[in-house]
């Protein structure tokens, strides 16, 4: 996977969690996880490249800036916000 794709889980209608999957190699796997804020989780391959973010919150962007990641629009973000 080349670009950041956003996937949103829902429940009974509404979302409530988020992953993010950031750029990889499609034999990555994460291996490790780390908490980066509230509501917010970076998935590591073994070597520890971040390779996703789970979302419950939309502070993503300050952490994808931090990561080096291109930011996430706002307009992309809006379910996740509705939550």
């Amino acid at each position: 996977m080349k670009e950041l794709y956003l996937e949103i889980t829902y429940r009974h209608g509404r979302p409530i969690a988020a992953y993010l999957y950031l750029p990889r190699a499609s034999r990555d796997r994460s291996r490790r996880s780390a908490k980066a804020a509230a509501g917010l989780v970076i998935d590591f391959t073994h070597r520890g490249k971040p390779i996703g973010i789970e979302i419950t919150a939309a502070a993503v962007n300050r952490v994808l800036r931090e990561l080096g990641f291109p930011l996430i629009k706002q307009a992309d973000l809006a379910p996740l916000r509705a939550a």
